[in-house]
């Protein structure tokens, strides 16, 4: 890979869509009204080139034009020349909401609201458990959270909300499946332009596949967009990535080797602050879900989102997918240049990648930008004294459970078959979606993965969050090799020496037929019952079936656009352990006006503290609907789970000091035990963090969490976006140390206070807040900080909360 200092003018950008024959014939098992999800082309088009005209017509990127053709005042947005690259904050408005379990209903009911302005949709995929089998699974888990699914299903009646039943699919693959279209913005808060979509996870980039902006939310950024408010957002901000791609892959390696390689490159901040344009003649032979998935891991990276220019395979699987009138529109829009960069538009950066000189690439172990090249992978097992075995494989997940995905490890599975050959160790499959699992049951795929030992599972993100009843290997070292985004530690299993490996479909199930993780299916050959080799021969996959996709259990599916029934009940028992009614927030400001009051610091955080170890998944997740619950998960371990924060003053885990203990306490507690004698003083604190805090899930739990037991304000070396804009919304204030190093000054038990917070809040400029620190010695000092914080951003701050200060505008 080779990367260009300077930025890229490039004629290639020009070309627009490659209109070529697509990797499968195929039929759409039929049309559907498309009236809610087709851009309005015409409309953004005219936006663009009024847009052009102000920018005195220089060439734009692809993310650019979409980003310009959104906005609602280009005038204002783009009064400093167009810099909208980490300095301008835009005002936008989505087109829908699409959203997990009860992420964000409880805070849209709380706000006060009668309906949802925009379409919306409510996807049941977090809480279904991988035991043994999609049917059971499916039924024990739709038992289990009955409550949390009533409650759900009914919200969606009286508010009007699309609603997936469990079963049907990953919100992910159900959104590029339905309603991304491209050139749309399917963005991250409220009044995101005209015409966007906002969805509620930090994968939601994977619908970039489609050739539009996705960029993932917090539940509280989805109620804003729900009421429609003109409050303002932060626009995608920092820098344009281009990323050239030349040549073609070879017969082993897939997309997923694609990212997985970048992520070695970039790093899991490498990204941060960027948005990953995809160029050049290697995009368009690459399958619409392959770029899905490519845009998908872009999140492990740090990107905002990622982007490809509109192609003949993206039209055809519109077509497959019953999207045709998209399709038709999305032709006459790409004619006009508007989904693919001008020539000579500029990046920040331009990194080239050769497809042909891609290897199949496996990532890990604990995190996803550890890259190592298929053939380099045996040494490194070697070199690092890990057992050479493999305990067992999984593929799917919202990453990687295309039809092509599921057809190529279907033709190893054949391969193996015929040979006699069956997996050595557990194999489990997640489809994707409803769609998906009833197409591959269709057309044999699911039979022929049966045959060689594979359980298929539920439509849901089972083993992916965490959501697996894993029996063996509990407490024992093991290695893993999965299909998945992420692999930080405990995440899968609950077991921290569990080593989870990213790498292709492809590649993880050709190594569970051996059950060992230096096999190389490239190069080496496996001994059959006979005696005699075995080599498999590279993998053909198809991208579209030929017989088109069926839809499968239609029950699973909502009804378009419901109206409301503001008759309908919805039902919390008083008593339930499950469900909540958020309580708002208490604003922080008191006797010292506009400043913080004096803060606690809880602990210094160090190194990697990802929002799964603020507020762990899996088993956990049950209580996504019960905020004092899942708070006694804040940073701590569970039965199940071990993701721990790691306290600087003396390295233990799940440690915190309580400097002024009442007789009768320990000196030393667990983090949420801690905390909440802070919360029963009434004492406010803060948080000393390390760089990219909260990287990883867009968890809001993560934010809601330490707000709930007092937090105020998180001083950060850095910090992950979507974490950041969940701690705003939840009215905790975001700073970032103006100098890194000062981090080491500030320890527990020392005292915090504000100065400068409230000429910020008032919009005095360049109001500059700075950290009056009384360390415990006595000692006082000041550090400089910076922040992120909007004017809006500022108000919900002020206010205690973004839908606190929702319901002031109301009423």
């Amino acid at each position: 890979m080779k990367m260009l200092s300077t930025a890229l003018r490039n004629s290639a950008l020009a070309a627009g869509p490659t209109l070529r024959r697509s990797l499968a014939t195929h039929v759409p098992f039929y049309e559907k009204d498309c009236s809610s999800i087709t851009p309005p082309y015409t409309q953004l088009i005219e936006k663009w080139e009024y847009v052009r005209e102000l920018l005195n017509n220089r060439p734009l990127t692809l993310a650019e034009k979409i980003l310009y053709s959104h906005l609602n005042d280009p005038e204002k947005s783009l009064s400093g020349g167009g810099k909208i690259r980490g300095e301008s904050y835009l005002q936008l408005t989505p087109q829908r909401v699409a959203m997990q379990d009860a992420s964000a209903q409880l805070q849209f009911m709380s706000a006060g609201l009668s309906r949802c302005a925009v379409p919306t949709s409510i996807h049941c995929d977090h809480l279904i458990q991988a035991i043994d089998g999609a049917e059971s699974d499916l039924k024990r888990s739709i038992a289990s959270n009955k409550e949390v699914f009533d409650f759900l299903e009914s919200a969606a009646r009286k508010y009007g909300i699309e609603f997936w039943k469990p079963g049907s699919g990953i919100i992910h693959q159900i959104v590029l499946e339905n309603y991304a279209a491209p050139g749309m913005l399917i963005n991250f808060a409220k009044d995101l332009g005209r015409w966007t979509d906002v969805v509620i996870d930090s994968h939601t980039p994977n619908a970039g596949g489609l050739g539009l902006l996705a960029i993932g939310v917090g539940g509280a950024d989805a109620v804003d967009a729900y009421d429609w408010n003109s409050l303002g957002t932060e626009g995608p901000s920092g820098l344009m990535s281009g990323i050239h791609l030349t040549g073609k892959l070879n017969q082993w390696a897939t997309p997923k080797d694609l990212i997985l390689h970048l992520a070695g490159q970039l790093t899991v901040r490498g990204g941060t602050g960027r948005i990953l344009e995809y160029f050049g003649p290697g995009v368009a032979s690459q399958s619409c879900t392959g770029l899905a998935t490519v845009a998908n891991m872009g999140a492990e990276v740090g990107a905002t989102t990622s982007t490809f220019p509109y192609t003949e395979n993206m039209r055809a699987y519109l077509n497959a997918t019953g999207r045709a009138p998209v399709a038709r529109a999305a032709d006459k829009a790409a004619s006009m240049g508007f989904l693919s960069a001008d020539e000579g538009a500029e990046y920040d950066e331009v990194i080239e990648i050769n497809l042909s000189e891609l290897e199949p690439t496996i990532n890990g172990p604990f995190t996803p930008d550890l890259a190592t090249p298929l053939s380099k992978f045996g040494s490194f097992v070697k070199e690092q004294g890990w057992k050479d075995e493999l305990s067992a494989g999984l593929i799917g997940s919202c990453t990687n459970s295309s039809y092509e995905d599921m057809t190529r490890v279907a033709e190893l599975a054949k391969q193996a078959k015929a040979a006699g050959l069956v997996t050595k160790v557990p194999f489990l499959c997640t489809p994707g979606s409803e769609q998906i699992r009833a197409t591959m049951e269709r057309d044999g795929v699911i039979t022929t993965l049966e045959d060689v030992g594979a359980v298929v599972l539920a439509n849901a993100c089972g083993p992916c969050i965490g959501q697996w009843k894993r029996d063996d290997m509990k407490g024992e070292e093991n290695a893993i090799l999965t299909s998945f985004n992420r692999n930080f530690k405990s995440r899968n299993d609950g077991n921290r020496l569990t080593m989870n490996f990213l790498a292709s479909p492809t590649i993880v199930t050709a190594m569970a037929f051996s059950g060992s993780l230096s096999f190389n299916p490239m190069t080496d050959t496996l001994t059959l019952p006979s005696g005699k080799p075995f080599k498999f021969a590279p993998p053909a996959g198809q991208d579209l079936p030929t017989e088109g996709f069926t839809q499968g259990n239609t029950d699973y599916y909502p009804s378009p656009t419901p109206e409301p029934q503001p008759e309908t009940e919805v039902v919390i028992r008083a008593d339930s352990q499950r469900l909540e009614l958020l309580e708002p927030f208490q604003s922080h400001f008191g006797d010292r006006g506009l400043e913080l009051p004096p803060l606690k610091v809880l602990m210094r955080v160090r190194g990697k503290c990802t929002t799964d170890h603020i507020s762990a998944a899996g088993p956990w997740l049950k209580y996504k609907g019960h905020l004092t619950n899942i708070s006694e998960n804040l940073r701590t371990s569970c039965a199940l789970l071990a993701h721990f924060a790691v306290n600087d003053e003396g390295g233990n885990v799940n440690v915190a000091f309580d400097h002024d203990r009442a007789a009768g306490e320990t000196e030393t507690d667990t983090i949420p035990a801690v905390a909440k004698r802070f919360k029963a003083r009434n004492q406010p604190w803060t948080l000393v963090v390390d760089d990219n805090y909260g990287e990883g899930s867009a968890r809001e739990h993560a934010a809601l969490q330490p707000r709930f037991y007092g937090c105020a304000m998180i001083v950060a070396r850095s910090f992950a976006r979507i974490h950041e804009t969940n701690l705003k919304k939840q009215g905790v204030l975001p700073l970032w140390f103006a100098d890194k190093t000062d981090y080491s000054r500030i320890g527990s038990g020392d005292v915090v206070e504000t100065i400068g917070l409230a000429d910020l809040i008032e919009g005095r400029q360049n109001a500059v807040v700075t950290l009056q620190v009384t360390k415990r010695t006595g000692e006082v000092f000041e550090i400089l900080t910076k922040h992120t914080m909007s004017e809006d951003q500022l108000k919900w701050f002020r206010a205690g909360s973004a839908l606190n200060f929702i319901r002031s505008q109301m009423s």
